[in-house]
Formats: structure tokens, C-alpha cells, sequence
């Protein structure tokens, strides 16, 4: 079999992996981006953003010259079969659906240049009845005579292991209206399923209509959220019962109907899917007439929203500062606080926790000094009040109060009597409950986590 030639339309986070994982399974592929600074970065052999083992791969295939970047739709046109639309699909500023903007202007750039049979795939997360929309989008803008097609693949990246969930994903679902679009999809996939086959694997795949394709991404992402939710939740009950909720989650995690994966409590999700597509899913269940059966994750979201203030909270506790109507003054003291990504071995600091909860920290007058091993470039533009340290040592120097926000390697093996040393007082609060109480206890440190009894 031919292998189809790729495109793919956005080379942010989720167009830039793609393109090279795919590249790196054998397809002639180009990436396809507006923006002149992040094609010609990709160009140069450099991945703008934080992915461990992607700019090595983004190196070998461009030297393998199967990879190739352009800001030029009709380059996409001229070279590939198969058109993948990976642009974002943030929140509205008027409200809490997804704007899809850069999804029609994907398509409006594309569909007119074509000048053969191509099929368009959307593989960013959007709203329930999405693809039907770009179907007729495409009707309208491209010759009718090509017969062009749409599909819907949807993608599954996790930051941090994004190049193993492409090349060895655990699903490939697509949806489609056709043979014709189902059998170039599945040529578009050959790549992933013979590394599967040579590995003794399988990849389950779940061929659909358009409209299950697209509610697939967003119901796992709403599963999960609860899921994180929950246990969150569980832990406020733990404070006040004096229950310890790390115990409790690997306790229920045991049941392999619950499973112990997304049962960490601490500060909450963040990141550019989570929070965002939740709040597109319930405003598009509304719109549809089903806004009653997703109320649940109004309440998911406010339980997340939540934890990022009990930062101040614990703060003010092992400090002794007094908490009045405005919550509680910290000013004149001096906190350290560990992680800007929201999670590790990320650079992205959307919607993070750990720098919504420092700027808390230092609304409420703490002078605030943040550390990240990947993220300060990125934390520096999102939070620029904020004052960041080079290294985690210059951080903790001459803290009163040590905040663990993310959970990074560095931070979770730091000898806790090394860091002792550095610090005005020995206190810690483990936002992310990835330390061993029991050992900070042991080096003279305060501990605090979350939903946790005091060490």
C-alpha cells in the first residue's frame, strides 16, 4: 500500500507532535502553521515547546527530509492526501463554549486551494456537531467535483508522554460518512498499526459516526476531571475528619472498577484541555437541550477551582497569620513556591494551579519567588507580577514557607535536611502529596499536605 501524504493544520502543541511522530512512522508529511516565528523554530530543529524526546525525532526527520514545515496552505494542497485540522479551540471570551475560529479558518485557507480528492480530518477538540459544520463548509468553499470528504479522529495526547500516545496509542477512533474516507483514514494509521504489529500489540479501533467520534475526547476528558474532582473532594471531608485521603485513594484504587490512575488529590487539574473542555461541554449540552444531564460538572469545576485556595489557607496556618474577610495577611513574609507547569515534564502554565495559588500567595502579601525546571518562560509571560529564581536553592533561600506546586522529580527527591539549611523556617506545604511526610517530619520540617493529617 502507498502511504497517503499528511498535512497538518496548526503546529502548536498537538500539530507539531503529530506531524513529527508521523514522520517518524514512515509519512511524507507536512506541518502547517500562520505563525512565521514557530515554523521557522521547527524548521531550525527546535520544538517550541517542552516535550521530552520530540526534538530529537523533529532533527532525524527533518534530515530524513520527510518533514517539512510551511506557512503556505497551498504548499498543504499541493502535497498531501490526508489534512489534519490541530488547531486550538480555546474558551470563548464571551462565555464557556469553544471558540472555533482557527478550525474555520483552517478549513477556509485549505478548501479553495484544493485541486484533487482529498479528505480533511479534524483531530481538535470541538463541540458536538462540529464536523457536520465543516462538511459544509468544505461543500461550500471547495469544487464539488473533487469530491472532498471530512472525517473526525480525535486525539488523546497526554504532555509529557505525548510521542508514546502517538506512536502507541491505546484507541484510534474515527469518524466517517464513507468506505472511501474509512479505508484512506486507516492508510493515514498504517504506520501505527504495523509498529503494533511488531511489537505484539494491538490498537483497538472504533470506527463511528461524526458525532460519537467527536463526544469521545470530550466525555473522557469529563470522566476524568470528576474523577479528580472526587477525590479532591474526598479530601476536604479527610481534613476534617482527621482521615489521611492518600491512604483512602489507594485503598478504594485497589477495586479494578474504580483503578488508582487520576486519584491523586492536591491542587486540582489545569492545562489547555481540562478546565476549558468542560466548560464547552456543558455549554454545548445546553444548547443541544441537555444542560440538565451535565450540571454534575459545574460542580467538578468548582470543587477544582476550590483547592487552589486552600494553598492560602494552609499557608496562613503555619505561618500564624490571622484570616479576616479578605482572607489572610501574609505581607512580610517570604514564600517559596516549587512548579509553574501544571504538571511535570510540561512547560505549559495554562490555567495552572501552582501559579494560580502563588499569585494568591502573593495578593495576600507574601513575597513570592517561583521556580520551575521547564516552565519560567512561559510562567514569566502568564504571571509577569511574580518573581522567579534560577534555580529551586535560590527559591527556598531565606523561605518562611516552602509551597510544593508541581510535582517534579527535582522537587519530590530533594534531601529535605540539604534544603533545611537554606531555609528561614523549616515549613512545607505539599500541594501535590508527592513527598514522604514521614522523612521531611524527620528533618525538622512542618508538613502539610492535602487532605492529610500534619506529620
Amino acid at each position: 500500500m502507498t502511504l497517503p501524504r499528511l498535512s497538518f493544520l496548526g503546529t502548536g502543541y498537538l500539530g507539531a507532535t503529530y506531524a513529527i511522530c508521523f514522520a517518524e512512522l514512515g509519512y511524507e508529511v507536512i506541518g502547517v502553521d500562520v505563525d512565521e516565528t514557530k515554523i521557522e523554530t521547527l524548521r531550525n530543529g527546535r520544538v517550541p515547546f517542552h516535550e521530552p524526546g520530540l526534538d530529537d525525532l523533529l532533527r532525524r526527520n527533518l534530515a530524513a527530509k520527510r518533514l517539512r514545515f510551511s506557512t503556505s496552505y497551498a504548499d498543504a494542497a499541493d502535497r498531501a492526501d490526508v489534512h489534519f485540522i490541530c488547531v486550538g479551540t480555546p474558551q470563548r471570551g464571551d462565555g464557556m463554549g469553544a471558540d472555533l475560529t482557527y478550525v474555520e479558518r483552517a478549513v477556509t485557507n485549505l478548501a479553495p486551494l484544493l485541486r484533487r480528492r482529498a479528505l480533511i480530518v479534524g483531530k481538535s477538540t470541538v463541540p458536538v456537531g462540529t464536523a457536520s459544520w465543516v462538511e459544509q463548509l468544505v461543500a461550500k468553499l471547495a469544487d464539488p467535483a473533487l469530491g472532498v470528504e471530512v472525517a473526525w479522529s480525535p486525539e488523546f495526547l497526554q504532555e509529557g508522554f505525548a510521542v508514546e500516545d502517538v506512536l502507541r496509542p491505546n484507541r484510534i477512533v474515527a469518524g466517517v460518512r464513507s468506505e472511501w474516507a474509512n479505508d484512506l483514514l486507516a492508510a493515514a494509521h498504517k504506520g501505527v498499526f504495523d509498529l503494533a504489529a511488531t511489537e505484539d500489540r494491538e490498537v483497538p479501533l472504533v470506527v463511528t459516526d461524526f458525532a460519537t467520534a467527536e463526544l469521545v475526547k470530550v466525555a473522557a476528558n469529563a470522566f476524568l476531571a470528576t474523577k479528580i474532582s472526587f477525590i479532591n473532594a474526598m479530601a476536604e471531608v479527610c481534613e476534617v475528619a482527621g482521615a489521611d485521603v492518600t491512604q483512602l485513594a489507594r485503598a478504594i484504587g485497589y477495586d479494578p472498577r474504580i483503578g488508582n490512575k487520576f486519584l491523586q488529590a492536591g491542587l486540582g487539574f489545569g492545562g489547555g484541555c481540562l478546565p476549558k473542555d468542560i466548560r464547552a461541554f456543558q455549554a454545548r449540552a445546553q444548547e443541544l437541550g441537555a444542560g440538565e444531564a451535565l450540571r454534575f460538572l459545574h460542580e467538578v469545576d468548582l470543587i477544582n477551582t476550590r483547592r487552589r485556595g486552600r494553598v492560602l489557607d494552609l499557608a496562613a496556618e503555619l505561618l500564624g497569620r490571622p484570616v479576616g474577610p479578605a482572607g489572610p495577611d501574609l505581607s512580610g513574609t517570604r514564600v517559596a513556591v516549587l512548579g509553574a507547569a501544571f504538571k511535570p515534564n510540561s512547560d505549559d502554565v495554562r490555567d495552572a494551579p501552582s501559579l494560580a495559588a502563588a499569585a494568591a500567595l502573593a495578593a495576600a502579601g507574601a513575597r513570592v519567588q517561583v521556580y520551575d525546571p521547564e516552565a519560567m518562560e512561559n510562567a514569566r509571560r502568564a504571571q509577569p507580577s511574580l518573581t522567579y529564581a534560577p534555580t529551586m536553592a535560590a527559591a527556598v533561600s531565606g523561605a518562611a514557607l516552602v509551597v510544593i506546586a508541581t510535582e517534579w522529580a527535582e522537587f519530590r527527591n530533594a534531601d529535605p535536611a540539604l534544603l533545611g539549611e537554606l531555609v528561614e523556617a523549616r515549613r512545607v506545604i505539599d500541594g501535590r502529596n508527592c513527598l514522604d511526610p514521614a522523612q521531611w517530619a524527620r528533618a525538622g520540617w512542618t508538613y502539610r499536605g492535602i487532605g492529610r493529617p500534619p506529620a
